[in-house]
């Protein structure tokens, strides 16, 4: 199964729709939530990427925004607040004259029945893409042919628009997708557990229960359980202690912090319970660790 091929034939039921903003002050836009999936290329000059919780993310030529499921966000030629930056007018307007600080490419599916699906809804709610060696010809291609198509119809209704949306989309998902299997998640195409897995890897401090987890995944707790265990290899409270203590492992190598400090935030309510896992795990105290890469033995599992 094409994973996202399959996604990228349901936002496509959404209404399409593609503008090019020049931004001619200091000040930057911000873009409401909306229900769908869209994107953003910047075609020259230099912007931060400005969200509600997150540090800003410096943005150069090239780069490509996925606002994988609508959220609130903004760009602007300086660092800033989400709230200091002024609503963006949507419509079919022409760029505006003169000089730009920044400017860019904006591509959407505006869903206005259904939800984003599942996949997209897994991924982190904004996605930064930079250009790839390999594939950078062919996003520069899409980009220019995106751009000749906006600018002949600024209403972006171009019967060609839904086919370069789609092949934009399409490139940039597979780009991060390749780009973020390595760093150990389990590739799955099952788009609930893909939701679940997110969960545990980036907030592997939460205290999960497989009814919890089930509901990130949209899934009574016995169907989700199966299913996760079919998918990944393991259970799902089995795979999270794996992920918790993996973190562990990193965060005790490769900071100072203290190890009450360490069990708190990889999901350990006492600085015992933490250590006697890991003990279990790598067969040395999480101290004996840290004092050397002698002391441990490697994950049993592999992962990341």
């Amino acid at each position: 199964m094409d994973l996202v091929g399959e996604m990228i034939r349901s936002v496509r039921v959404g209404h399409p729709g593609a503008r090019m903003i020049r931004q001619t002050n200091r000040r930057g836009v911000s873009f409401p939530a909306f229900e769908g999936s869209g994107f953003h290329i910047v075609l020259a000059g230099t912007c931060w990427l400005i969200t509600e919780h997150d540090d800003p993310i410096e943005l150069r030529p090239g780069d490509v925004v996925l606002t994988s499921s609508g959220a609130a966000h903004g760009l602007s030629p300086v660092p800033a607040l989400l709230r200091d930056l002024t609503p963006v007018v949507l419509g079919p307007f022409p760029p505006e004259p003169g000089p730009a600080a920044f400017e860019f490419l904006c591509g959407a599916y505006r869903l206005e029945h259904g939800a984003v699906p599942q996949y997209l809804r897994a991924l982190p709610d904004l996605v930064v893409v930079s250009p790839d060696p390999h594939r950078s010809r062919r996003l520069g291609a899409l980009t220019d042919l995106l751009r000749a198509e906006v600018s002949a119809s600024p209403a972006g209704d171009d019967a060609t628009l839904p086919a370069l949306l789609d092949l934009v989309l399409v490139h940039v998902l597979r780009q991060w997708h390749e780009e973020h299997d390595v760093a150990g998640r389990p590739v799955t195409d099952d788009p609930a557990i893909a939701a679940a897995l997110r969960q545990i890897h980036e907030n592997p401090g939460l205290p999960w229960s497989v009814e919890r987890l089930g509901r990130a995944a949209g899934l009574p707790r016995t169907a989700f359980a199966r299913r996760f265990t079919e998918a990944v290899g393991r259970p799902p409270m089995r795979y999270l202690t794996d992920r918790r203590l993996e973190r562990a492992a990193s965060l005790l190598r490769e900071t100072d912090a203290p190890l009450a400090a360490i069990a708190r935030r990889v999901g350990y309510s006492t600085e015992f319970a933490f250590s006697a896992a890991f003990r279990r795990e790598y067969g040395t105290s999480p101290g004996g660790f840290r004092r050397g890469p002698e002391s441990g033995r490697a994950p049993a599992s592999g992962l990341g």
